[in-house]
């Protein structure tokens, strides 16, 4: 009998409250099951497809206007009366926090009441930190030293509602607040309870629970889609419109939920079909972007990563002769310092914990070199095409090589970032069924990266053995995880590795 490694025997006694298979947003899609292949033979039709999913989870989003009133009763009361307004999340939850700060600032003017903080700091915009969103003290730590005090208002979202840093943070600011926390996530309440952390905050009353539970992901377990789409949504409706009284917040989110479903999908068919070509011609994309719609194209670009097994963007620090698939710029950034402001609105806010010894410090952050400089370097040594997104005068542009089309939403910032982000989840997704980083809607090339991912890597590894006619234990298949984690590249397939190899 093979004798367990140390990381797999730590891992195997707390997996039981990492086993989320049972969770809605980690299931499958009934419409979405044959995806990997109509993407190949339709590509139109997959945008299709995916335009019906996203309406489909904004229709079930109808009902919550009561709740999300509620919500942005409490962040104007809190903002009027001088105090902040926190949010918080990780991977896509942060990311979409980081935006909605963003979003403010730009409505809004340099404002200092609205804080948003993921696990890991803005580092964690371009690359996911290990072990921060598996340490609830790390969420408790980060909001303390920003500031958090007895009269602010924290929101904290999690697409599945059991993310360890998301209850350290909501938990604390429980206690140290007045104004009792926000936790809003996406599955139902009787799926979390045998989840010990997920249970102890749904039943802490001294915590504000919003579900939006609106059903399986397109690609199943990629919470970036549709999951983040409703908590972006829930949480801007309230914090960037003044709403006069409730009749008026109806009349205003009934006509922002029909307007988000009427955009056609498919216009984006050519750049998906385009942009996969580029890179089975072993070239390299540059996604050139000003700062009004930056925050939300780098959001898209960077959840590649982990989502495909992609090499994350180059790092001028690390001198690695690997790049990115894709990299984000914003095209009139002087240098990277100033690129980051310009795309963040603001100053990045990095964590510069000692024990941590500089890995995601300030530094770091700026060694994603995103500006016009970092621009024009990467075209001397990648050969690159320039995918341009660009916004003017209430139009949003998008243009590659010959391919160019204009979607024109209007001025609203929200309506129009949560377009770009929607197009893009369908867009990127697309691309990587193109390449065969997918199988039906199964995310056979996850990254497993932290604990819910290790046991979701598991799971599907399980699952295409058992199709295969082969069964072989969990602790056999997450110590197989373990040992292909310390050999794979960025940019290979731990799940596929490891069926290949139990086959």
């Amino acid at each position: 009998m093979t004798t367990l490694s140390q990381k797999t025997q730590d891992f195997l006694k707390i997996a039981p409250q990492f086993q989320l298979g049972h969770l809605v947003t980690e299931s499958f899609h009934p419409d979405t099951h044959s995806l990997s292949q109509l993407v190949k033979e339709d590509v139109k039709k997959a945008h299709a497809l995916l335009g019906d999913v996203d309406r489909k989870a904004l229709k079930l989003m109808e009902g919550e206007g009561e709740v999300l009133w509620e919500l942005a009763v409490a962040i104007r009361d809190t903002l009027e009366k001088g105090h902040k307004i926190f949010m918080c999340g990780c991977g896509a939850t942060g990311r979409l926090s980081i935006v909605l700060e963003t979003l403010f600032r730009q409505k809004f003017g340099q404002s200092q009441q609205i804080v948003s903080f993921m696990a890991g700091g803005d580092f964690a915009l371009i690359k996911s930190v290990e072990s921060f969103e598996d340490r609830t003290e790390y969420g408790e730590r980060q909001l303390m030293e920003l500031g958090f005090g007895p009269q602010d208002l924290l929101l904290a979202s999690t697409e599945g509602g059991e993310t360890p840093f998301v209850i350290g943070a909501c938990h604390k600011a429980s206690q140290v607040s007045e104004r009792a926390p926000y936790f809003l996530y996406c599955n139902p309440d009787e799926a979390l309870m045998p989840i010990d952390r997920s249970r102890e905050v749904i039943k802490n009353e001294k915590i504000k629970k919003i579900n939006l539970t609106v059903g399986p992901m397109a690609i199943s377990g990629s919470t970036r889609m549709q999951s983040s789409t409703v908590l972006m949504l829930g949480i801007g409706v309230g914090l960037l419109y003044r709403h006069e009284s409730r009749p008026a917040f109806e009349e205003f989110y009934r006509d922002f939920l029909r307007r988000l479903t009427l955009t056609h999908y498919e216009a984006l068919a050519p750049f998906t079909l385009l942009e996969a070509k580029l890179y089975q011609e072993k070239k390299y994309l540059n996604y050139v972007t000003d700062p009004y719609l930056g925050v939300s194209i780098l959001t898209d670009t960077t959840e590649r990563s982990p989502t495909f097994s992609l090499r994350g963007f180059e790092n001028r620090l690390d001198h690695s002769h690997e790049h990115a698939l894709s990299y984000l710029f914003i095209q009139k950034g002087e240098n990277s310092v100033h690129a980051w402001s310009a795309l963040l609105w603001r100053k990045p806010r990095p964590v510069e914990w000692n024990e941590l010894g500089g890995r995601i410090n300030a530094e770091k952050i700026f060694g994603f070199d995103i500006s016009g400089e970092g621009w024009k370097n990467r075209k001397l040594h990648v050969p690159t095409e320039d995918f341009f997104i660009t916004y003017e005068d209430g139009k949003v542009f998008f243009k590659c090589q010959k391919e160019e089309v204009v979607f024109d939403w209007g001025v609203e910032p929200l309506f129009n970032h949560l377009m770009v982000k929607m197009l893009l989840n369908a867009h990127s997704t697309l691309i990587m069924g193109l390449l065969g980083r997918y199988e039906g809607n199964v995310m056979t090339w996850v990254r497993p990266s932290n604990n819910k991912l290790i046991d979701r890597a598991a799971r599907y590894i399980t699952q295409l053995l058992s199709m295969k006619g082969i069964t072989v234990s969990y602790e056999t298949v997450v110590q197989k995880i373990f040992e292909e984690i310390e050999i794979v590249n960025e940019n290979e397939p731990v799940v596929v590795r490891v069926v290949e190899k139990l086959s």
